[in-house]
């Protein structure tokens, strides 16, 4: 992966955009585990909070995005089917009852 990312660094058919994208998409997605964390730490217990779903659906949208670009198929399926697992949560936690056992 690190010779992937030299590589590109060092092809300047990629805009610059693209890598914001890509970036950004992956700080959006690895930052929905610290406020996670930090959600259950106030709780005392494990929880899911409605942001960290949201940030879910934006990183994933952003980094699928930037699987297209590349053209990866694995990256596009791995993502596509998460954004939906994502937003299934989302519209199961807009039904009063199924947020009362969480």
């Amino acid at each position: 992966m690190l010779a992937t990312i030299v590589e590109e660094a060092a092809n300047p058919s990629t805009p610059w955009y693209w890598w914001a994208i890509g970036f950004g998409g992956q700080a959006v997605f690895g930052t929905r585990f610290l406020v996670q964390w930090l959600a259950s730490e106030r709780a005392g217990r494990s929880v899911m909070p409605l942001a960290f779903w949201w940030m879910s659906i934006v990183g994933g949208l952003l980094l699928l995005a930037y699987a297209c670009f590349l053209g990866d198929p694995v990256f596009i399926l791995g993502q596509s089917t998460g954004t939906l697992v994502y937003a299934r949560n989302l519209s199961l936690l807009k039904n009063p009852k199924a947020s009362e056992s969480t």
